[in-house]
């Protein structure tokens, strides 16, 4: 939720955020006559309440005719003040639903643009000349059937589309995944989490995956709970209307959860193998920090990402994300995106946000410097998602036979294992 103060002070830069998101600019007007009509509202009702209070003293000092009148004024005040209170409620509900259809405002160094707008501002690592090998380049889902790794098959018969069985050396290179994250995440200081994957709605909500993002999660409408995308849901519900103290600032997080996306709009695009698929699990971080701070955390992020990848060995670019493709909550995203040989160009594979104090004032999150209670930013960052680094892995590190050498830092969390060598 935006600043209520920037939008009566500053509409014109309410307007400028919506304009680069490509939403609409007349929503600024229609919040502030929101605004107005629910700030008139409260006022009328708390001056008929404020007359209701001094009616109350009045007649206990009357007698007769005056307090007759009094009495008869007092029945119908209170049914002005339940009216009058009814339409302040009625008035703060519009308001509240209005405001609620603003994005975060954009940084206004953020490019304009949309999704199919890449702006690169680095580019590190260079890809495999695998002609130069004498290697014909085979996708991720060739090689893992080769090496008995991915079950697309098996996973359709049992859960349909776009779900599949990692086994021996997939499930193995995930779970080495897991140890590595796990290692550079204590290594950075952060406090592993395993949070739930099962939310309330107010959380879903409040970290703004139920806007723009509302088709592509998972609603169980029985228990009126979601499945999480990202465990950035849990992660920013984890401290909702709570109050912490600035001076224990910045905590940060890393939360491994399963993730559960419908994949809403993306028919007929990656339906083969493990990139783009109905679930999968992720290693997340997040931050709650100072807002003054969130700007540096957010580079703090992008560099751990950066650190993660490169060890890795994955050549990748890094894009500031154009504003029309930033989602609800993020003010600017950095995405990480990996090459994939055999598309012959770079796919996402991490994205990091910097969410000001937009979530917060949903969630009720403030911080308490001094005597002032204030929101606080939060900020998220990928630190590994499995399937897509899988797809890395398998691509980037192939041999002319179809074995898969396996990156050099995974390999003391496969008991020193240097390559994995198709099945037979």
């Amino acid at each position: 939720m935006i600043d209520p103060k920037l939008l009566r002070t500053d509409p014109d830069r309410v307007r400028r955020s919506q304009r680069a998101r490509g939403e609409s600019v007349e929503l600024v007007d229609q919040a502030l006559a929101a605004d107005e009509a629910r700030r008139s509202s409260i006022s009328a009702f708390e001056q008929a309440r404020a007359e209701q209070k001094s009616l109350g003293a009045l007649i206990a000092k009357a007698s007769g005719d005056e307090r007759n009148a009094l009495l008869s004024r007092t029945k119908e005040l209170a049914a002005k003040v339940r009216e009058l209170d009814a339409s302040a409620h009625e008035a703060d509900e519009h308001y509240t639903e209005v405001v609620k259809q603003f994005g975060n405002i954009v940084f206004e160094d953020v490019p304009e643009g949309g999704e199919d707008d890449l702006f690169v501002i680095d580019t590190e690592g260079t890809p495999r000349d695998f002609a130069g090998e004498g290697i014909t380049i085979r996708d991720h889902l060739e090689l893992g059937e080769m090496l008995d790794a991915i079950d697309m098959e098996r996973g359709a018969k049992v859960s349909g589309s776009r779900f599949y069985y990692l086994k021996g050396p997939g499930a193995m290179l995930e779970f080495a995944l897991i140890q590595f994250a796990l290692h550079k995440a204590l290594e950075w200081g952060l406090t592993p989490m395993i949070p739930p994957a099962l939310v309330n709605p107010a959380a879903m909500e409040g970290t703004g995956f139920l806007g723009q993002a509302a088709d592509d999660v998972y609603y169980l409408e029985r228990d009126n709970q979601y499945l999480v995308g990202t465990a950035e849901v849990p992660l920013a519900a984890y401290h909702s209307d709570e109050i912490l103290d600035s001076k224990e600032l910045p905590l940060r997080y890393a939360g491994f959860s399963p993730a559960y996306r419908r994949e809403a709009g993306s028919y007929g695009k990656d339906t083969r193998g493990i990139f783009r698929v109905h679930w999968f699990d992720k290693f997340e971080m997040f931050t709650y920090c100072r807002p003054e701070d969130a700007v540096a955390e957010h580079e703090r992020l992008l560099a751990h990402e950066k650190e993660f990848i490169s060890a890795l060995g994955i050549p990748f670019e890094v894009l500031d994300v154009a504003s029309g493709d930033l989602g609800l909550s993020a003010a600017r995203k950095y995405d990480c995106y990996g090459w994939v040989p055999s598309q012959d160009k770079y796919r996402e594979i991490t994205s990091t946000s910097n969410c000001t104090e937009f979530q917060a004032r949903q969630l009720n999150i403030r911080m308490r410097d001094g005597k002032q209670v204030t929101p606080l930013a939060t900020l998220n960052g990928t630190l590994c998602a499995m399937t897509r680094m899988i797809v890395m892995i398998l691509e980037n590190y192939q041999q002319v036979d179809g074995s898969v050498v396996i990156p050099e830092v995974l390999r003391p969390y496969l008991g020193g294992r240097e390559v994995f060598t198709p099945k037979g």
